[in-house]
């Protein structure tokens, strides 16, 4: 049976995962418009900088840090990222970024991925429209990216602070 098209494009996002550095998780991600491959990234330390495979250890793992929090502590560059920082924006605009995780101690698959803040900034203004998330090897989930534009959630921390300054 042939595979439906964003599981082929999911199988080849998943692909990117080998080439991960990342001791804790690991994404592939790949850019398609016009059913064209724009780009692809994978979750690795910059140019010329030590990976976390090379170290030998991850900084967010040794601190026990939840996910979604304090990754400006993380060596590497996200999926999503390396993926926007290969692709033209003009070949980006009305783009669907496909995206899957695995686990690195287990090899599952990241539950209830999603792009982190950071990257959802980026996403939005590469023009990107729609973002594929794998949650297991034939689902996934498509997330608007609009969604992420009118349901802001930096304005939260934003509301907060001017309530605590009163």
């Amino acid at each position: 049976m042939r595979r439906d098209k964003y599981n082929y494009y999911l199988d080849i996002a998943e692909a990117a995962i080998a080439r991960g550095t990342c001791l804790r998780r690991n994404f592939g991600a790949i850019i398609v418009n016009h059913d064209q491959i724009i780009s692809t990234g994978y979750t690795g330390a910059p140019r010329g900088r030590m990976n976390c495979c090379d170290c030998g250890e991850c900084i967010r793992e040794r601190l026990k840090l939840r996910r979604g929090e304090r990754y400006e502590l993380c060596r590497s560059v996200h999926a999503e990222a390396n993926c926007i920082i290969s692709a033209s924006r003009n070949d980006m605009i009305g783009s669907t970024l496909f995206l899957v995780g695995r686990e690195v101690a287990t090899g599952e698959y990241v539950e209830n991925a999603n792009s982190c803040t950071m990257c959802q900034k980026m996403i939005i203004n590469a023009g990107i429209k729609k973002v594929v998330v794998r949650d297991d090897r034939d689902n996934y989930r498509e997330i608007s990216v609009s969604d992420w534009v009118d349901n802001d959630d930096s304005l939260d921390g934003i509301s907060a602070y001017s309530s605590a300054q009163i």
